[in-house]
């Protein structure tokens, strides 16, 4: 008897698991089709060599282990920095592949294509 109940409870995970299993991939395959590329944060710096690295790593964190999936890149875009902002930057896109340094520039010229489009 208890054979057959301990038996009977651990299909009943087991089947519960597997449709638990088919919904998310369904649910994943079906729902980023109608997403776009997806949400890009833009983020300017300047000359902030002693803050970037902690403020970045925090927000990349939020992305990659927290509840924000909808964002796809950050872009990082430096305005001229006269200290180590960019190297340490440049160090981090090397770490994390979402994270995009771009020129102030350039930042403006993917603006201005997105408002003509």
């Amino acid at each position: 008897m208890w054979n057959f109940i301990l038996t009977s409870s651990v299909w009943t995970l087991a089947l519960y698991g597997l449709f638990e299993i088919i919904k998310n991939i369904i649910y994943i395959c079906s729902y980023t089709k109608i997403k776009s590329d997806g949400i890009y944060m833009v983020i300017a710096v300047k000359n902030q060599e002693k803050k970037i690295e902690g403020f970045m790593r925090s927000i990349l964190f939020r992305i990659l282990y927290g509840k924000e999936e909808c964002i796809k890149d950050v872009i990082v875009a430096d305005l001229d920095s006269h200290d180590e902002t960019k190297q340490i930057l440049y160090r981090m896109q090397k770490e994390y592949d979402n994270l995009r340094v771009i020129d102030w520039k350039d930042c403006k010229d993917i603006i201005e294509n997105v408002r003509e489009n």
